[in-house]
């Protein structure tokens, strides 16, 4: 597409840099990019030829083209980046589910509390996460409060409050799930030490609260505190069968982002996991509608970006499955792995997206099955019929002024047109235009036809036009002896009224009804395929009055002249040499003396002039 003289200027002074570069409409930033070279990467949104819809809707919005230039590709990214997230310009893809995810939150207050919350507040609580379900937030909450007898009061348990008794236990301590801090019934050592491994647990690492249970129960074994023991082996048995549910690969894995991409031709699907341990304690999938042609590559990079700010991911490796160029992550290793558990952890991730891709998919098929089986079922409905019209067929006659009488035929099934059952008709025993004759000419060759080849009929017939044209596809069915087997209707043109056989009232049916609208739409198709037909044969017609009555000229030499020079009067302006470049030296002979002796013929058949 190419650039209008004042783009076309600023693309000239545009320079050989890595930067930024900005597309404007009349009402702001509509797209924002990075390249190596700003003046080659916009020259080609203007000189290739294959972009598809979308891109060409954004170069044709193009107004003004603003850059920035900056030292190499990784400053391009960050700064493409920002402005992205800055000004959110329709032509980029970004982020923005509008989604708050849950954190847990560690209170900064004596005797921490462990909190589930979507808001953090810089108080110096200590927050982990965020979780991209609830369920996953959940199960470790359970988990920790199962093996750790935490406070769950708000109460301001400083030392002073204690010992001045302001406090009694609850509910919760007579349950067991609490020690009765708020009385001074448990230490600020010992809970100290509970809350020393919910961090371990909460970072991934399990190893420090293992430890901690075992080196105890052994203890309690030792003492003989049996019950004890027992206790302590079923909190360490819960870790163990929450650590073998959670471990996917090898637990020395530590700190890993693994992200993978698939996309269609609408949307890019993306699955990010994050791994500590082995364990995976973050997931996110999620779908993002492309809005050029980007391929893998330029979606996933910018996402990653926005991903690991978004979930706070310090991981110094990021897997994945497709190449990318270096990230602006100093320290980060970017690696598509092929073998061994890395490896193992990225096909978990690409069997996730490819699940969310097809999942999506089968969605949007069922979505399109459920509107289809509601439009017939409403045509059901509207019209009265007895069974599903999953098969309809419309017909609409076609002539000027009487000349090239044709008509067409249009099918949809399942709502939607089946072009390959589409039909077009030479009207061949009726003379001048007469609508009401062809009418019944037309249906009566199709459904004889069907009945001959022992085709389906279909569920309904609908014809263009009002009682006069219905009245004679009724006459035809009954001629075939269909009649009652087919329902048929005619929809009349100026008040887009529908009207059924033996009723000189037309049926009411809402006009943003969905029936009123599928057989407009069919009316409507079944003009435009009638109307191509005739001009077709109008012109065939024309081109067999104006070039091959000429003797020794025949239709293939009049249709290329005809395809070329688009009028017989430009054709007689070609000189002899012109000609035979054409047709060869004895055809350009034969149109040469035609169109001289037509000159003579109008000559001496002129005007009379008077003295």
């Amino acid at each position: 597409m190419a650039a209008n003289a004042h783009l076309q200027e600023q693309i000239r002074h545009l320079p050989h840099r890595p930067g930024i570069y900005k597309y404007f409409d009349d009402e702001g930033i509509i797209y924002v990019g990075k390249a190596i070279d700003i003046r080659k990467r916009v020259s080609s949104y203007f000189t290739k030829q294959d972009h598809n819809k979308k891109t060409q809707q954004l170069v044709k919005n193009i107004k003004r083209i603003e850059f920035t230039i900056v030292d190499n590709e990784s400053e391009a990214f960050l700064l493409e980046n920002n402005l992205i997230k800055q000004h959110q310009p329709k032509y980029n893809i970004l982020l923005k589910d509008g989604k708050t995810y849950p954190y847990l939150c560690l209170t900064n207050e004596r005797f921490p509390r462990l909190l589930p919350t979507r808001n953090k507040i810089e108080n110096g609580s200590k927050y982990y996460g965020p979780y991209a379900n609830l369920t996953a937030m959940n199960i470790v909450l359970e988990l920790i409060r199962a093996l750790y007898p935490l406070r769950t009061c708000t109460y301001n348990l400083s030392s002073d409050n204690i010992e001045a008794g302001k406090f009694k236990v609850c509910l919760e301590y007579h349950l067991g799930n609490c020690k009765g801090p708020c009385e001074g019934l448990q230490d600020e050592e010992t809970y100290a030490q509970y809350i020393q491994q919910i961090r371990n647990i909460l970072s991934g690492n399990l190893s420090v609260p293992k430890a901690y249970f075992r080196e105890r129960m052994m203890q309690a074994a030792q003492e003989q505190q049996f019950e004890l023991a027992h206790t302590l082996k079923q909190k360490l048995d819960r870790l163990d069968d929450f650590q073998a549910k959670s471990t996917v690969v090898n637990a020395s894995l530590s700190n890993i982002d693994v992200f993978s991409i698939a996309s269609n031709e609408k949307s890019a699907f993306i699955n990010y996991l994050k791994v500590m341990n082995g364990a995976i304690i973050q997931t996110q999938s999620l779908e993002v509608q492309k809005k050029l042609d980007e391929v893998d590559a330029d979606i996933l990079s910018p996402l990653i970006m926005q991903m690991r700010e978004e979930f706070e991911s310090e991981s110094k490796e990021i897997l994945t499955n497709v190449s990318l160029s270096p990230l602006p992550l100093p320290g980060v290793v970017l690696t598509v792995p092929q073998i061994g558990d890395k490896r193992k952890l990225l096909e978990l991730s690409i069997k996730n997206v490819l699940y969310l891709r097809k999942e999506k998919e089968s969605m949007n098929d069922r979505s399109k099955d459920v509107n289809e089986v509601r439009i017939m079922e409403g045509i059901k409905r509207d019209l009265r019929l007895t069974e599903l019209p999953k098969h309809i067929e419309c017909f609409d006659n076609s002539n000027f002024q009487g000349d090239n009488p044709v008509a067409a035929m249009v099918c949809f099934r399942n709502a939607k047109p089946s072009k390959k059952d589409y039909r077009h008709f030479h009207i061949k025993t009726v003379v001048g235009p007469n609508d009401f004759d062809s009418m019944y000419e037309i249906v009566t060759r199709r459904y004889r036809r069907l009945l001959d080849e022992g085709a389906s009929l279909p569920q309904l017939v609908v014809v263009d036009g009002g009682k006069g044209q219905l009245g004679m596809a009724v006459k035809a069915l009954r001629d075939l002896d269909l009649w009652g087997k087919i329902p048929v209707v005619g929809i009349a043109k100026r008040l887009e009224e529908i009207y059924v056989p033996n009723d000189p009232l037309p049926l009411y049916i809402d006009k943003k009804s969905e029936t009123l609208r599928l057989i407009q739409r069919m009316r409507d198709e079944a003009h435009r395929f009638g109307i191509t037909f005739h001009r077709n044969r109008r012109d065939a017609s024309t081109l067999k009055t104006e070039l091959t009555d000429i003797k020794g000229l025949g239709p293939t030499t009049a249709e290329k002249l005809l395809s070329k020079f688009k009028s017989v009067k430009k054709i007689r302006e070609l000189s002899e040499a012109e000609l035979i470049t054409e047709v060869g030296k004895a055809k350009a002979r034969i149109l040469l003396n035609h169109f001289e002796q037509q000159e003579q013929q109008a000559t001496q058949t002129g005007p009379a002039t008077t003295a």
